[in-house]
């Protein structure tokens, strides 16, 4: 496999992953594609669907606003 055009950054932190995990960049690379690969794809339309289903039209606050209003008292 190869992969082009990789930001420098991207392939810093991961040798530095690789060498917190005490593996080759390779052993690392493949651990972090085959976890990718074991992940459950997730159809996010569903889930958006799901949880219309489950609150209905019921509307919520903006919790950033209570925060706000937390942090002037």
């Amino acid at each position: 496999m190869l992969i082009r055009d990789l930001d420098p950054a991207v392939l810093d932190s991961l040798k530095e992953h690789a060498r917190v995990n005490k593996r080759s960049l390779q052993a690392e690379l493949k651990h972090i594609l085959e976890l990718a690969a074991s992940r459950k794809a997730v159809d996010y339309r569903k889930e958006i669907e799901r949880f219309r289903e489950r609150f209905g039209d019921r509307v919520f606050s903006n919790s950033a606003d209570l925060i706000r209003e937390d942090r002037e008292r």
